[in-house]
Order: C-alpha cells, then sequence, then structure tokens
C-alpha cells in the first residue's frame, strides 16, 4: 500500500479538517517512495553458446568428480565451473529452461559450453535436435562473487564474470501519521 492510500484511509470523511487531509495527501504524495532497485534482466548471466545431451554410452560410469553418473539426473559437464554449482540453462529459442548441477568435465578442446544429462536435455528438447543455443545463469549475486573468487585474476575469456555491487536501499524514516489540531 503506497502513502497516499494510507494517508487517504486515516482522514476518512472528517468534514472539520477537509481543508488540512488535502494538504496533508498533498505533501505525502510528494514524497518519494523508495523501492528495492531491479537487477538487470541479464545480471546473473554468465555464458552463452552450445549446448547438446550425452547419457546411454555414460550411464553408471564414474564422472570428473567421482560420483556415478545417472542419465536419469539434472546434471551437467562443463568446461571450467567448479564442481557442485548449480546453474539455469535456457533454450534461447524457446525459453525452455532446466536447472541442473555440474559434476563432470567437458574436453577443453570441446565446441560446446556444457553437455547436459539425458534428463536435462529432455527438459529443453534437445532429443530431436542434437544441440542447441542456450543462455546460462546463476542462481544469485553471491553466486557470482563466489565464481570471481574461485577464478581469481584468470576467469575464463569465455564466460561473463563481472562483480555486482549491492543496492544501497535508504534507511526507513517513520512518518508521523497523526493530524495536528490548531
Amino acid at each position: 500500500m503506497t502513502l497516499i492510500g494510507i494517508f487517504i484511509g486515516m482522514t476518512g470523511d472528517n468534514s472539520r479538517y477537509r481543508m488540512w487531509n488535502w494538504l496533508l495527501i498533498l505533501v505525502v504524495a510528494l514524497i518519494p517512495e523508495y523501492s528495492t532497485p531491479e537487477m538487470a534482466p541479464d545480471a546473473l548471466l554468465i555464458q552463452e553458446g552450445t549446448a547438446s545431451f550425452y547419457g546411454r554410452r555414460f550411464h553408471l560410469k564414474r564422472t570428473s568428480n567421482g560420483e556415478i553418473f545417472h542419465m536419469d539426473s539434472l546434471t551437467a559437464a562443463h568446461k571450467t565451473l567448479p564442481f557442485d554449482t548449480r546453474i539455469k540453462v535456457t533454450r534461447a529459442d524457446t525459453g525452455e529452461f532446466v536447472w541442473v548441477r555440474i559434476n563432470d568435465r567437458l574436453p577443453k578442446t570441446s565446441r560446446r559450453i556444457i553437455d547436459l544429462s539425458r534428463a536435462a536435455g529432455t527438459q529443453l528438447g534437445l532429443l530431436d535436435d542434437g544441440i542447441a543455443k542456450v543462455r546460462i545463469e546463476v542462481e544469485n549475486l553471491e553466486e557470482i562473487d563466489r565464481l570471481i573468487e574461485y577464478f581469481g585474476d584468470t576467469p575464463p575469456t569465455t564466460m561473463r564474470l563481472r562483480p555486482v555491487d549491492d543496492a544501497i536501499n535508504p534507511p526507513t524514516v517513520e512518518i508521523n501519521k497523526s493530524i495536528p489540531f490548531f
């Protein structure tokens, strides 16, 4: 509810102070209302490129982080992202997305940026197409800071990692809502 709505509700039908009520509403309307600034639409985007899926040939074999790969799990292989990083993979042409966890590595020479498990590839509709252009995003701003710390001074050139400043929210001001009597 806005401040104007609060004051209109408070003033009600008090005819003795009608002029003061409208003056108060006018003054409150001129006070700027503070809200949390919205992030840019691509604030969490870290990479764009081609994705594919893998499954049957690697099913029940050991992944790079040591766990057993299951083609029905929502996991992925990436060249450089740290293991256990949760990312959102969005298909560029359809907007479909899936959340996956990194548990394997792609070869350094691969032209793809990510290989999804068969279950994740199914959710993106990759089974018929084989490959698709995708966008990779992280979960929150803290994850970007963690990746910047992980890669240090040499982040991958294909990855978009930049520090994001936290928004500065002004302190809240308590407004005296009582109407003075003169």
